[in-house]
């Protein structure tokens, strides 16, 4: 039971969503980690190799690693929400597992179609984090009861991470297609936060 908690403590990754449109579902089963590992701490980090937003003066994610971030997270999001729906003692959780996938897979599809419109091309890396392989291990290690409290624990943490980091890309970012894509998401993703904190 403590071992969920110890996940949580890494801090999930935070998760990217776009509601399910025409786009076809596709599976992460093909998706193979690199040797590029985002920081535990992926919002600092991120800032520290961003630029200074002269406005503020806080640091900017560069175009690069947002979309690396984002294309991470949503992996992650896909996977959590495969384990959800086959999992999960809910079918409410079910469901809502399921709707990860596909709204997932969906922003997958939006974040590659803004990196390949950008001058010069940014094509997101999915690498997962040691943190979204932590939360992803913890999944598969729980069940009943301890799965359903660790998945909703781990959504709400990475759905409100992944609202203040969309809302500041979308603010500050300096590409401008990412930054469409970011303002387009932040809806979303407050829609997905506040479905799961009412589970």
């Amino acid at each position: 039971m403590n071992r969920y908690f110890f996940a949580l403590g890494l801090g999930p990754a935070f998760a990217l969503g776009a509601c399910g449109g025409s786009e076809p579902v596709t599976t992460v089963d093909n998706i193979v980690a690199t040797d590029t590992i985002i920081p535990e701490n992926s919002i600092d980090a991120n800032a520290a190799t961003g630029t200074l937003n002269e406005a503020s003066g806080a640091a900017v994610m560069t175009g690069q690693t947002f979309a690396d971030t984002a294309g991470a997270s949503d992996a992650y999001e896909v996977a959590a929400g495969k384990l959800a729906a086959q999992k999960a003692s809910t079918r409410a959780l079910k469901d809502f597992g399921g709707m990860m996938v596909t709204a997932h897979t969906g922003s997958t599809a939006k974040l590659k179609a803004a990196g390949a419109k950008a001058a010069p091309a940014i094509v997101p890396n999915a690498a997962l984090s040691t943190e979204q392989e932590a939360n992803l291990a913890t999944l598969r290690d729980t069940t009943g009861a301890d799965f359903d409290t660790a998945y909703k624990a781990q959504q709400v943490v990475a759905h409100e991470k992944t609202l203040a980091v969309v809302q500041d890309y979308a603010k500050n970012g300096t590409v401008p297609q990412l930054k469409v894509f970011a303002a387009e998401i932040a809806p979303v993703v407050q829609q997905h936060l506040d479905k799961i904190r009412g589970l």
